[in-house]
């Protein structure tokens, strides 16, 4: 940045600020993208999954609900399957009786990227 005058200084103040924030919306948006399919790969390779047919384990998807000016929303979820993520991860009832034992995939993965999504826009915003 070159001299500036007096009577200008708040201007080129506001045109530096707005330019360090859209590259810290840049970097933070970034960042969550690559979170949310990092979550997704986690979370597909903890499912269970039949051995022939990996329909619910395939179909996990990233996708992107909101990406505007004040931020970006991810959604991991799975399109082939979805509603069997309940059972799967928290157990059920057998029809005869008994119960099915949950297998915790999808709270793991979450926490693990919650850590560190954290962690990374740390990085990123401190470079």
């Amino acid at each position: 940045m070159g001299k500036v005058r007096v009577d200008r200084m708040a201007e080129a103040l506001g045109a530096v600020l707005e330019d360090y924030g859209q590259e810290v919306r840049d970097t933070v948006k970034r960042t969550v993208k690559a979170a949310g399919e990092s979550c997704k790969e986690d979370i597909q390779r903890r499912s269970p999954a039949r051995k022939q047919r990996r329909a619910y384990q395939k179909g996990w998807r990233c996708e992107t609900v909101y990406d505007g000016p004040k931020g970006i929303r991810v959604r991991v979820g799975n399109k082939t399957k979805g509603q069997l993520t309940h059972l799967l991860e928290h157990g059920h009832a057998k029809v005869g009786g008994g119960r099915v034992e949950g297998i915790p995939h999808i709270r793991p993965a979450e926490e693990k990227m919650e850590r560190q999504l954290l962690l990374d826009l740390k990085e990123a915003l401190e470079e």
